[in-house]
């Protein structure tokens, strides 16, 4: 009997796409290749906020049809100014597209924290009030999927090494490098 393939779609910015890291480091694609699965469909840009990212989704014109549906998203919107009332609407909205692209199965979708950039050489001088904020929309976004009953993976504790292991931020000061990426695929797995 042949093994039925597996789609996986990735939702998200940045961290999804993988800034400054190569295809084969960003976290969703070092997923697949562990899980022995195809790479998933990327739907991510570096800058989306949750908005952004809607409307993205939108525009693919995606089908119902997906085994695996990941969710990040958030960054920009506390990066840009964005309020977190504005976040709480948006980001429930988002789960529940990305329910419904999951076949409409709950236990098909699991969401990812926002990692926290003050921990980087870029975010250290307002390290505190980024962690602060940082920690604000995760509430909510956590919030929102224990709701939906939805898996939850927590990266941030380990996007919070970043200054104390310079190897776990990309070559720009900013973003996770793909071994910062590995350890949240082990996080990720553990939950599979």
């Amino acid at each position: 009997m042949q093994k039925k393939e597996i789609n996986y779609l990735a939702l998200g910015d940045s961290y999804t796409i993988g800034e400054s890291v190569s295809e084969q480091d960003r976290w969703p694609n070092q997923l697949a290749d562990q899980l022995k699965i195809p790479r998933p469909k990327i739907i991510a840009t570096t800058g989306w906020r949750t908005d952004d990212l809607s409307n993205a989704i939108k525009a693919a014109k995606l089908k119902d049809e997906y085994d695996m549906v990941s969710l990040l998203i958030g960054v920009n919107n506390q990066y840009q100014g964005k309020s977190a009332v504005q976040y709480e609407i948006e980001f429930e909205e988002l789960l529940k597209i990305s329910i419904k692209l999951a076949k409409g199965k709950v236990k098909n979708v699991f969401v990812v924290s926002i990692p926290d950039y003050g921990f980087t050489p870029y975010g250290k001088p307002k390290q505190e009030s980024i962690t602060k904020q940082i920690d604000e929309f995760n509430s909510i976004n956590k919030r929102i999927t224990k709701k939906y009953k939805i898996t939850y993976i927590d990266i941030t504790e380990i996007s919070r090494k970043g200054l104390e292991d310079p190897t776990l931020v990309a070559e720009d000061g900013l973003h996770p490098s793909g071994r910062m990426y590995s350890l949240w695929v082990e996080l990720i797995r553990k939950t599979f």
